[in-house]
């Protein structure tokens, strides 16, 4: 059996597949789970060891390809929870760094997100009568910013909306 949680960050405590996984192992479909790397499994030191105490209670083993752990063992184990620690401190310093280049960004003025531009009364007159998805697609922007230029078009105020082509 194969659990992959594609484009889910291993910090988040709730994917897919790993909850498809904790399941499959709670019906005792397997005895061992094998992992390329232990930060692919998780990021959160304490939601890692608590996963991997709930699969040891449940007869389950775990081994950990690139770092050739084998919780079966204690220097396995010992192993383990060094490397957690080490990816939990890691995924901190990744986040520290990203704060501060946005602040950075903030205080020199850096305006952050999507390029705004105005999109022309006519051009909105062309979509009337069309579904939110279709005018949004004819006019090169998300539906939701379609959505909110709608809304404020029938409040009476005006609103800017990503360039096109900037999805």
């Amino acid at each position: 059996m194969e659990f992959v949680d594609r484009g889910v960050s291993g910090s988040k405590d709730r994917r897919p597949a790993l909850d498809e996984l904790v399941a499959a192992a709670k019906r005792r479909k397997f005895d061992v789970v094998v992992c390329w790397r232990l930060d692919r499994l998780g990021r959160n030191l304490r939601r890692l060891v608590t996963l991997l105490d709930e699969l040891q209670a449940l007869g389950v083993a775990f081994i950990s390809m690139g770092e050739g752990i084998d919780c079966t063992t204690p220097a396995g184990k010992l192993q383990l929870h060094i490397l957690a620690a080490l990816a939990e401190f890691e995924r901190g310093r990744i986040q520290e760094r990203v704060k501060a280049g946005l602040a950075r960004a903030k205080a020199q003025g850096v305006r952050l997100g999507r390029p705004r531009r105005r999109i022309a009364p006519e051009r909105l007159a062309e979509v009337v009568g069309l579904s939110e998805r279709e005018a949004a697609r004819r006019l090169g922007i998300p539906r939701s910013t379609f959505q909110r230029l709608h809304q404020a078009r029938r409040d009476g105020t005006t609103l800017s909306a990503p360039r096109e082509g900037q999805r």
